[in-house]
């Protein structure tokens, strides 16, 4: 995480956890009484996204900890929990939606973790399936370097049996991961794509090759694994560059450590098309077969969708069978046609996840 600037709100600038981080980083930093001093410096900048992936601002969540997934009414949604510990991502993703989604977009760390944790135990508390993931909002892992929340987190969600915890990276960055009691209450997931679209679309995240080390190396470790192929890009040649990702993540993984792998297409609001355009000049992904959705945001023709799940999934099921295989975000009639069946015949996404949760991770079936 290359820092420029390191702002702490005067509210945190007490907290064990804001020394803790400031001894990690060892870089100068500002005391602010106003968070508006922050947003104001980026916004005045000529590329505001690129600016504030350098300037880390350690402040406290005011809000909910715990979030529901902001899925639609019109497209089926997995019913995630969403852990919020900070905003925005020092990777650098052509299609990424955080370039639009915060204004000005800026590394905001959350370091009350009192507060997390109080919601985690009440959460806990309810004795039903969960599955919390920090992967959302930001990277789940690119903090490594200056925090131990998720070494805290791994070790609380280890000692009870009614959720699991996801952790969705483009990074290797899991060496805090490797010394720690998960008792498998904790996922290892890693955001996929073809190699194609890693280097000219990801810029400075880890290559293919690298996470998919990173996985093995954690499926040694008997974390859990998942895999998301989300945004599938539709360009000349995808089907055989995506097959060839997935022939190259089952050579490092073993079939029976995946709980599940979800695939979702390339969709966007149009308010990020200009920034895409502006800051990925040389980038096509924009330029498709698009549609506006019943969500408003910009997809792929059905047609088009429907003919690149099957293909994945088809080969998928090749040399995995059993392994659960989700769409996110997509309507009846693509699962119909991509997997052959609609969610409600199985009880529901989240009831499929929830069971392979169960199977999986050593969670107690009574609770589903």
């Amino acid at each position: 995480m290359p820092l420029e600037k390191i702002y702490i709100d005067k509210a945190i600038s007490d907290f064990p956890e804001t020394a803790s981080i400031l001894k990690r980083l060892k870089k100068p930093h500002q005391i602010i009484h106003n968070a508006k001093e922050v947003f104001d410096s980026i916004s005045s900048e000529d590329d505001p996204v690129a600016s504030g992936k350098n300037i880390l601002f350690l402040t406290q969540n005011k809000g909910a900890f715990l979030k529901k997934c902001p899925g639609t009414s019109f497209y089926t949604c997995c019913d995630y929990q969403i852990l919020h510990i900070g905003n925005f991502c020092s990777m650098d993703c052509s299609y990424c939606i955080l370039q639009a989604y915060f204004h000005p977009p800026v590394l905001q760390y959350f370091v009350n973790y009192r507060d997390l944790f109080e919601e985690i135990e009440s959460q806990f508390s309810l004795k039903k399936i969960s599955r919390i993931g920090t992967g959302e909002f930001t990277d789940s892992l690119i903090w490594e370097p200056m925090s131990d929340l998720t070494q805290q987190l791994i070790t609380r969600f280890s000692s009870q049996n009614s959720s699991v915890l996801e952790l969705k990276t483009k990074t290797s960055a899991i060496k805090s991961l490797k010394h720690l009691s998960h008792n498998q209450k904790t996922i290892a997931s890693w955001s996929l794509n073809s190699e194609a679209v890693v280097d000219s679309e990801e810029r400075h995240t880890a290559s293919l090759s690298a996470r998919l080390r990173a996985a093995a190396q954690c499926e040694s470790l008997g974390y859990p694994l998942a895999f998301h192929f989300d945004p599938l890009i539709i360009y000349d040649g995808c089907e055989k560059d995506y097959i060839k990702v997935i022939e190259k993540m089952f050579n490092y993984i073993s079939p029976e450590s995946i709980v599940w792998i979800s695939l979702g297409s390339f969709r966007f609001i149009p308010s990020l098309k200009p920034i895409i355009q502006k800051r990925f000049q040389d980038s096509k992904i924009i330029y498709g077969e698009f549609i506006s959705g019943l969500d408003g945001k910009m997809r792929y023709f059905k047609p088009l969708r429907i003919n690149l799940f099957k293909k994945i999934i088809s080969f998928i099921r090749e040399i995995s069978p059993d392994v659960l295989v989700y769409l996110c975000m997509e309507d009846d009639e693509v699962w119909k046609k991509s997997l052959g069946f609609v969610p409600s015949e199985k009880g529901g996404l989240a009831r499929m996840l929830d069971e392979s949760a169960v199977r999986h991770c050593n969670l107690d079936k009574s609770y589903l």
